[in-house]
């Protein structure tokens, strides 16, 4: 990374994932990065909390190679997922391998873990500064001004910096800072289904009860489990489903009822009890998504992460598209010399209908992994993009690779994707004459 002559002070507004890593990536050119968690250290408490588990797929890793992190990440708490491993009601199971052509995989790993590595990893750098249990509660977005409630003491603190990075969250108050500017579009939706987290335990001599190479799915069509496979050797799972769904699920018997009929095999893997328990400690969670433009406001602030595009969970890219965040800021630092001027106004014209493009996505997977992949139609599809993709790889990338195995725009992946579906349509049609004037012909001489 080039070094610039002229540092800015860098405040970034929230200690997850994608502000742990945006420091250290400011921090790597020299810049002064102080972070604002409204939370305690979660290094210093043993909940884990309920959080999705995460999948890294290669944005995300290529994000954590230019920082030194992959490998940490990777080998040492990354477990592989080479697949989808899809449970039917009878318990008989079908993988659909995510790349056979290529053996790329996905690697399952623990929010909280990677969080731990990641501010590590930030204070590990002598221009950073981590401070925790300060709660952003107003700024002024193009002075860099801002003022904090401290949590521990109640007292109000102001701070300044030449810019600005909202990196917290679905809910981020930068962004309804910005929400308040003129000719700033945003929009949220919480889709009408809800989750609840469920932990599986590990099986005989502590090895895995399931596939451990796998992403665990039992589609039902209008809901859904999946299983992601930890270090531990225990599952983190999730029950998806309507809110009309969960609403029923309010007694042990219900609970109970429900996933005899339609998790026979989880239900014996968890237990009835550890069920009933883990299943009523906390209410469901909700989904949203949120679309909004532009990322920035001036050169003084600009929102990334959820913070910018908030999506739901169900094609695993909102870590990996916060972290693409960083890396294309990165890039622009590179390519601008550090020139915020110029870099936050081309951050939102490169990424803002990316991230349209991955929230539509991600809710279009939902209907996929709860619905489609039973379908036999969705099986010769991925057969057919196995076949051509073996052939062609530089031509025909299926839509799933193009999203987590390439660093293809989300838009180019969609386009890419429509065209293929031309040419298959176009192919089928062309079968379809072919096949009627064979049978025209051989009619024709019969009757002759």
């Amino acid at each position: 990374m080039t070094e610039v002559e002229g540092k800015s002070r860098i405040a970034i507004i929230g200690g997850g994932l994608v502000g742990a890593l945006a420091a250290c990536f400011f921090a790597k050119r020299g810049h002064q990065v102080v972070i604002y968690e409204y939370r305690s250290d979660l290094r210093m408490e043993n909940s884990s909390g309920q959080s999705i588990n995460l999948a890294l797929s290669f944005r995300g890793r290529e994000a954590l190679r230019a920082v030194g992190l992959e490998d940490i990440v990777v080998k040492q708490y990354g477990t592989s997922m080479r697949g989808r491993m899809l449970h039917d009601k009878n318990g008989n199971l079908k993988e659909v391998l995510y790349d056979s052509v290529k053996g790329n995989c996905i690697y399952s790993i623990s929010r909280r873990r990677l969080n731990i590595i990641l501010l590590d990893a930030a204070e590990k750098y002598p221009k950073v500064q981590v401070n925790f249990n300060k709660k952003l509660v107003d700024a002024d977005l193009e002075k860099g001004k801002m003022k904090f409630l401290n949590m521990k003491t109640g007292a109000m603190e102001n701070a300044d910096a030449d810019l600005i990075i909202g990196a917290d969250g679905a809910y981020s108050k930068v962004r309804k800072i910005m929400a308040k500017r003129s000719l700033f579009n945003c929009a949220q939706t919480y889709i009408e289904h809800g989750y609840v987290e469920l932990s599986v335990p590990s099986g005989k001599n502590n090895e895995f009860a399931m596939n451990g190479k796998n992403l665990h799915i039992w589609p039902r069509g209008e809901f859904m489990m999946t299983s992601l496979p930890n270090e531990d050797h225990t599952f983190t799972g999730n029950l998806f489903a309507p809110f009309h769904v969960l609403e029923k699920l309010k007694t042990p018997v219900t609970l109970l009822r429900f996933y005899t009929e339609h998790f026979p095999d989880l239900l014996r893997l968890i237990g009835e009890q550890s069920l009933v328990q883990q299943f009523f400690e906390k209410e469901p969670q909700t989904l949203i998504s949120i679309k909004c433009e532009p990322y920035h406001v001036g050169k003084t602030a600009l929102i990334i992460g959820d913070a910018a595009h908030a999506m739901v969970p169900f094609y695993a890219q909102g870590m990996n598209t916060g972290f693409e965040d960083v890396l294309l800021l990165d890039e622009l630092m590179e390519c601008y010399n550090s020139d915020f001027a110029k870099i936050l106004p081309k951050f939102s014209e490169l990424r803002c209908d990316d991230g349209h493009a991955i929230c539509d996505l991600a809710m279009y997977n939902y209907l996929e992994m709860r619905d489609l992949v039973t379908r036999k139609s969705f099986l010769v599809r991925k057969f057919v993009d196995k076949i051509l993709y073996t052939f062609i790889p530089n031509s025909w990338i299926p839509l799933y690779s193009s999203v987590h195995f390439t660093r293809m725009s989300f838009r180019d992946c969609i386009a890419h994707k429509e065209w293929q579906d031309k040419v298959l349509r176009a192919s089928l049609w062309c079968f379809g004459i072919f096949v009627v004037a064979i049978l025209a012909i051989s009619l024709s001489q019969s009757t002759i």
